[in-house]
C-alpha cells in the first residue's frame, strides 16, 4: 500500500526543476524506494534521472487544469485529465494516484511531453489573453459589462469547437470578408495598437485552417490574404 510518508511532491516553475532535483540527490534528501513527483507539464520522468539514481521511484502527473490558490481549485480536480508518464512498472501507482485526487489519467510519452504543454498553452493561456483584451475593446466600445456580453458568445463557441473542431469556425475570416477584416485592423490600429499583431496572427492561422478545410472559397481566400499582408505592410490605413 502507498503511505503519503513515501511520497515527495514538487510544485516549483518548470525552468527551476531540474536544478532542484540535482540538488536533492546531491543532499541525500531522496531515499530509495521513495516516490518523486512532479507536476509540470513540460517535463516527463527524465528530469528526475538524478533521483531515480538515488533510488527514487519517479512520476510525472500534470493536472491539464488552471488553478487560483483558492478552496475552489480542489473542486476542479474532479475529473481533471492529468497528463502523466511513468516507469513501466510505476503507472498502476501513478493511475492509482490520479484517481484517488479525482482525477482522469492520461498517458503521455516522454518524448511528446513538450508538445503536449504547449497544446495546452496554446489553449488555455491565450485564451485569458485573447478573452482580456477582448473585454477592454468592448469596454473601449461602450458596453458596460463586457463580460455579460462575451461569456454567452465565448461558451457557445468553446462548446461548439470542442464538438465539431474546424467545422465549428464562423466570422468574416472564414467567411472571406476582406473588407470587414480591413476594417477591423484600421480600428485596431488607432484604438488599441497593441492588439494588431495578434489580430493578424490569428486571422492567418484562421484563413488557412478555413481554407484547409473547405470553410474558405479560394478565390475569396486570395483576397483576404492579400488584405492581411497588405493591412501588416502598410500600417492597415486602406
Amino acid at each position: 500500500m502507498l503511505e503519503l510518508a513515501d511520497l515527495v511532491l514538487l510544485t516549483v516553475p518548470d525552468d527551476a526543476l531540474p536544478s532542484l532535483v540535482e540538488g536533492l540527490a546531491e543532499t541525500g534528501a531522496v531515499r530509495p524506494g521513495q516516490l518523486l513527483v512532479h507536476t509540470s507539464g513540460r517535463y516527463g520522468t527524465s528530469v528526475l534521472d538524478p533521483a531515480r539514481r538515488a533510488g527514487a521511484l519517479p512520476l510525472a502527473l500534470h493536472p491539464a487544469m488552471t488553478f487560483t490558490g483558492t478552496e475552489v481549485d480542489v473542486q476542479r480536480l474532479a475529473g481533471c485529465s492529468f497528463g502523466v508518464t511513468a516507469p513501466e512498472e510505476l503507472r498502476l501507482a501513478a493511475e492509482a494516484l490520479v484517481i484517488e485526487m479525482g482525477g482522469e489519467p492520461e498517458w503521455i510519452a516522454e518524448e511528446n511531453r513538450p508538445l503536449y504543454h504547449a497544446a495546452l498553452a496554446l489553449g488555455a493561456n491565450h485564451l485569458v489573453t485573447l478573452v482580456a483584451q477582448s473585454m477592454e475593446l468592448l469596454a473601449r466600445a461602450g458596453v458596460e459589462h463586457p463580460d455579460r456580453m462575451l461569456g454567452p458568445l465565448l461558451g457557445a463557441a468553446l462548446d461548439n469547437a470542442l464538438r465539431s473542431g474546424d467545422a465549428a469556425l464562423t466570422g468574416p475570416v472564414a467567411r472571406g470578408d476582406a473588407g470587414t477584416v480591413a476594417a477591423h485592423v484600421s480600428e485596431l490600429r488607432r484604438h488599441a495598437p497593441g492588439a494588431v499583431a495578434g489580430y493578424l496572427a490569428m486571422a492567418r492561422t484562421t484563413a488557412d485552417r478555413a481554407l484547409a478545410h473547405g470553410l474558405l472559397k479560394p478565390e475569396l481566400a486570395e483576397d483576404l490574404l492579400g488584405v492581411l499582408a497588405d493591412t501588416e505592410s502598410d500600417g492597415g490605413d486602406r
